[in-house]
């Protein structure tokens, strides 16, 4: 009997030291699992800090460069309402300018016929009384007066237009570098957005814990970075082309008129149907007439470079092929004006070696006349038209009439 109660607490004993160790061994394998479940968890945290980093740095980069885009666009409106308002000035300057010009420049041609002092002399002399000699006296004195009032005016408003025309070209320049800048901008947004939407969609893979929807994520990203790749193949290629562009209106820069007035002369004569009626019935050499001469006038001596400019623009391309036009006449549109401003000749009939001056309504255009066939069919070289910013022939033979608004004619003397 007490051998059998011996072997029972024996066997007993082992069981419990056997189930001992089993759950020693379970009880480890789970803290191992534990374990590597919670570094798993740590790295997946860490990869999602990173990536989170990853997005905020490319969001803060978007968001910079969104907000210059709108810096400069409100600059841009800004300074268009500033050039308007110029323009405007400038404009009715431009008509007391040239009104008062034709009125002196018929008094001088009545002073040199009718020998104004010797009439003045006359007049004292023959007056019946000295209260009528004073009476007469008075009145001249009224008059010279008046016209010395008149040359104050004239001078001031000289000084006006001249300073209005520096701020308006000022701000146009502006404007021009600003739509540059903004059209940069746009390439490197979309780059960026590109590469925003690649750290997103790598964020929520990290943040993903199901494997197939992970994988479907990954290949979305895998998109993505195709995208990203593609839009900043884009903006390289938009880069180079901007270089390429430069470099062209560079090279250009260094033409002459005579030279491109040579290159219209290889062009065919080949005149739309309205030019051809116009030309049967009136010879070309007859069309070539330029508008009536009038009293010349002082003006004022311009710098022969085109720098006032902004390269590439067409008042750039016109000032370099005729560097006798002023320094700061605006934009294309208001060229005419500024140039009756300043004493030059206007009309509506081309002429070689002109400034053909478009105004509709808007920046207008500008280009230097390079050949004539009749007034609705020329030729003209000039810099960005259709984009092109170098300067070119680009059209051909072409109407000018129905181009780009009213033209009106700068002729150089």
């Amino acid at each position: 009997m007490k051998k059998k109660l011996f072997a029972t607490i024996l066997l007993s004993t082992v069981a419990l030291s056997q189930g001992a160790v089993v759950a020693g061994v379970s009880a480890d394998s789970t803290d191992d699992k534990i374990a590597a479940q919670d570094n798993k968890i740590n790295s997946i945290n860490q990869q999602q800090q990173s990536a989170q980093a990853q997005v905020d740095q490319i969001q803060g980069q978007v968001s910079e460069i969104k907000k210059q885009q709108e810096n400069l666009q409100a600059e841009n409106d800004r300074l268009n309402e500033e050039s308007e308002r110029l323009s405007a000035e400038i404009d009715e300057l431009s008509k007391n300018i040239v009104a008062r010009q034709e009125s002196l420049a018929n008094q001088a041609r009545s002073a040199q016929t009718t020998g104004t002092a010797t009439s003045y002399i006359n007049a004292i002399v023959s007056s019946g009384s000295l209260t009528e000699a004073i009476s007469r006296i008075s009145a001249m004195n009224e008059i010279a007066d008046a016209n010395n009032k008149m040359l104050q005016e004239q001078k001031r408003d000289k000084e006006d237009i001249a300073q209005k025309q520096k701020e308006n070209n000022d701000a146009i320049n502006t404007v021009i570098a600003n739509k540059q800048q903004l059209e940069d901008d746009a390439q490197a947004l979309s780059t960026k957005e590109a590469e925003l939407k690649v750290a997103q969609l790598n964020l929520a893979a990290e943040k993903s814990s199901a494997e197939n929807e992970k994988n479907a994520l990954l290949q979305q990203k895998a998109e993505a970075e195709k995208a990203a790749a593609a839009a900043a193949a884009a903006e390289a290629a938009y880069r180079a082309k901007q270089k390429e562009q430069q470099a062209a209106v560079k090279a250009s820069a260094n033409t002459t008129l005579q030279a491109q007035v040579q290159a219209a002369a290889q062009t065919p004569a080949a005149t739309p149907v309205a030019a051809q009626t116009q030309a049967a019935a009136q010879p070309a050499v007859q069309t070539q007439s330029v508008a009536a001469p009038v009293a010349t006038t002082s003006r004022p001596t311009y710098s022969t470079s085109a720098s006032s400019y902004p390269v590439g623009e067409c008042t750039w391309g016109a000032k370099t092929l005729a560097p006798w036009a002023g320094d700061y006449w605006g934009n294309g549109g208001q060229w005419a004006a500024s140039a009756a401003a300043a004493g030059f000749r206007t009309g509506s009939q081309p002429q070689v070696g002109a400034i053909a001056c478009w105004n509709d309504g808007g920046y207008g255009h500008v280009a230097v006349v390079t050949a004539v066939q009749s007034t609705t069919s020329i030729q003209v070289s000039e810099s960005n038209y259709n984009g092109i910013r170098s300067i070119g022939n680009y059209r051909g033979w072409f109407n000018p009439t129905t181009a780009q608004g009213t033209v009106t004619y700068i002729y150089p003397n």
